[in-house]
């Protein structure tokens, strides 16, 4: 059974209209989700997976942190994940935390659009956190870009590193589909 608390503004995205997003999580994971008027979040494993627990605890978190539930959902695909970066652990005053929400969003949000387009990751950036989901190599490196802006380095530095990492990414997605056995 898993335990958490979310923001009161998201409880109504999470449950969805007439209840539909809750029923989908609970339907596809084999879950149960009570959710209180207070934000407490309780799951327990209906009969489902194992892990579907911890599954069902990151689509909330993730529903939490500002993704919408259909970007949530991708987490129900194995090979996806979500990373939280909690941008109070390296930013000391409300202000800064501000400032750099602003650069990771940037102008009408292009660096967050650049940054999603390049890694093929969602992000989003809601109260003190940053939240991406994504494949696995592909979140880390989209971390990293975060990290790289709330660290102040420049918007170009951010987007060269992008690219660099998007060209590493698809070479190694085409070097493993030649390397694959014809049947």
């Amino acid at each position: 059974m898993e335990y958490l608390r979310i923001p009161k503004e998201r409880i109504g995205v999470l449950i969805g209209k007439g209840g539909e997003v809750k029923r989908r999580i609970e339907a596809e994971l084999k879950v149960k989700i009570t959710v209180d008027k207070e934000g407490m979040v309780t799951i327990e494993n209906a009969g489902g997976e194992p892990l579907a627990t911890w599954t069902a605890r990151d689509i909330v978190r993730a529903i939490a942190r500002g993704m919408s539930p259909e970007k949530a959902m991708k987490l129900t695909h194995e090979d996806y994940m979500l990373e939280l970066i909690d941008l109070s652990e390296y930013l000391r005053t409300p202000k800064a935390i501000i400032r750099q929400k602003a650069r990771i969003i940037g102008t009408k949000g292009k660096t967050r659009r650049y940054i999603e387009e390049t890694t093929g990751t969602n992000v989003s950036v809601y109260g003190k956190s940053v939240a991406i989901i994504g494949p696995i190599e592909e979140v880390q490196v989209a971390r990293e870009a975060v990290l790289m802006l709330v660290q102040g380095k420049p918007h170009s530095a951010v987007y060269r590193f992008l690219d660099r990492k998007a060209r590493e990414l698809k070479e190694k997605r085409l070097m493993s589909l030649w390397k694959k056995p014809f049947p």
